[in-house]
């Protein structure tokens, strides 16, 4: 019988190997499972993200699940995406970051954002077309922010985003096991809603803002899912 390092036999060796590799790896991304880290990291990078994200079905329920849950059930809506794409991005070696869109008489976006030679990037699930993946090309957030301001609108089709918050590292979270936890996560929408978000323009450009065309609103809404009932 073959013997690798140490006393162990070379089958044990290798388990014991598997074993340590296991351990570290939940220790980066605790409470995961072998297998969830597994379809994480398959993912590779963040168009591979994007792309898993975008094959879920989009959902319409007053929920926060948390990435492990997202990865369970195979759908979520916009702020499950992010959050589920920021943990994505840790497993792939990225820092765990998202960003909040505010618009005014409308609902927020949150993006999963992250950097590449410098540049901004992001990650999206949406309900419209054009507020998903961003590549990696914006040389600062407020630029990252402002490619969605044109295909940012409500139903009345008026432009309605204005502000951007500066990223948030959800490791903060850790203690709360944001990335694994059965609980909705409400504590991170709690504290997007609470730190400081910087306007894109003032007040006096908004006011002369136009409503998007008949194209564009049709564009934008393509594939829209919708409540029973609408």
């Amino acid at each position: 019988m073959g013997f690798g390092p140490g006393p162990f036999p070379t089958t044990a060796a290798g388990s014991l190997l598997r074993y340590t590799r296991s351990i570290s790896m939940n220790r980066a991304h605790p409470g995961f499972t072998d297998k969830e880290l597994r379809k994480l990291r398959s993912l590779r990078d963040p168009h591979g993200i994007q792309k898993f994200v975008d094959a879920m079905p989009y959902h319409l329920a007053d929920t926060a699940w948390s990435p492990r849950r997202v990865l369970a059930e195979n759908t979520s809506h916009c702020l499950e995406g992010a959050i589920f794409a920021a943990a994505a991005l840790r497993a792939n070696g990225f820092p765990p970051l998202i960003v909040d869109l505010e618009a005014d008489h409308d609902t927020d976006h949150v993006l999963a954002v992250y950097q590449l030679d410098g540049h901004w990037g992001a990650v999206a699930k949406s309900n419209y077309t054009g507020c998903r993946y961003r590549e990696p090309v914006y040389r600062t957030l407020r630029e990252l922010a402002l490619s969605y301001f044109n295909i940012y609108f409500n139903l009345r089709k008026e432009r309605t985003l204005r502000r951007f918050s500066r990223p948030v590292n959800l490791a903060r979270f850790d203690r709360l096991a944001w990335m694994t936890t059965d609980k909705p996560v409400w504590f991170i929408v709690y504290h997007l809603l609470e730190i400081p978000h910087y306007n894109l323009f003032s007040k006096r450009i908004a006011a002369r803002l136009h409503r998007v065309d008949e194209r564009v609103y049709q564009a934008e809404i393509l594939g829209k899912a919708h409540k029973r009932g609408d």
